[in-house]
């Protein structure tokens, strides 16, 4: 068999950085791609193919997925859709642009991308889509409605699609991270600034002694269960190379944890558990 291929996307730093260094590693002939031209000259300077891919902009969805082809003469064993961004806030100051744009990033490119790759997988007789969602896929705590509204519609489109694709050769495999040590945080604080009045928001002072202070400030702090990225790329690497993965990939304790709790605790006792959080 020749050499696999996958493109990653959103590689700039993080998760999908780790996974496209370790796949190079292995062997894979990785197309590392990220939203901006700059971070993609960074990558092929270290010998990636790198085509640009910006979720948020359909031409390049096309354009980059087209070099990728070009250069593999027309299959794609496997995408990695990574690419996405935190938006923090309260669901109340949470303005319907706003929303609309983390959407169009954090999952309507994803579907588009996924979309264009499935005729490709679809002619060859398999192929891998891994979807880093989250543990916000399937649970919830105050800030974060936003992202954990994107990430719940990818698992219900994914969980959709992976049993639509049975017996195409394309598995369909969700990655749920929980806390990793990355820059999510710090790449957030740009969209919280653009769309979060928090200054003249109702709950200014749970801002000023929570969000904020967690967000310009917690920086080198570690999560409870936080792990390295490498603990990502690992279950990647197991769902990308098993003879037939698993529907979904849990990471970090905290996921685990979650998931256990959903399936033994009523509604009630998980409230109150994400308020103090």
């Amino acid at each position: 068999m020749g050499q696999k291929t996958i493109l990653i996307t959103g590689c700039s730093s993080g998760i999908g950085e780790d996974a496209a260094h370790a796949l190079k590693t292995r062997g894979w002939r990785v197309f590392a791609s990220c939203r901006r031209e700059a971070d993609c000259e960074a990558l092929r300077a270290q010998g990636f193919d790198s085509p640009r891919i910006d979720y948020t902009d359909e031409a390049t969805i096309t354009s980059g997925l087209a070099e990728v082809l070009e250069a593999t003469g027309g299959t794609l064993d496997a995408l990695f859709n990574n690419g996405a961004h935190g938006f923090f806030g309260a669901v109340e100051d949470l303005p319907t642009q706003g929303l609309r744009e983390i959407f169009e990033t954090n999952f309507f490119g994803w579907h588009e991308l996924t979309r264009q790759v499935l005729p490709v997988m679809r002619a060859q007789g398999h192929g891998r889509i891994l979807q880093c969602s989250s543990t916000l896929g399937f649970t919830y705590i105050p800030w974060r409605g936003a992202y954990a509204a994107t990430k719940r519609a990818l698992e219900a489109i994914s969980d959709t699609l992976r049993i639509e694709m049975r017996g195409t050769g394309v598995h369909v495999v969700l990655i749920e991270p929980g806390p990793i040590t990355t820059m999510f945080r710090e790449k957030g604080i740009p969209f919280f600034e653009r769309w979060i009045d928090w200054e003249n928001s109702p709950r200014r002072a749970q801002y000023e002694n929570g969000l904020v202070k967690r967000l310009y400030e917690g920086s080198g702090k570690k999560d409870l269960f936080e792990l390295p990225a490498s603990a990502v790329t690992a279950k990647v690497i197991r769902a990308l190379e098993a003879p037939n993965p698993r529907p979904r990939y849990r990471i970090t304790g905290a996921t685990h944890i979650a998931a256990i709790l959903h399936r033994t605790l009523p509604d009630r006792a998980l409230d109150a558990i994400a308020t103090r959080i």
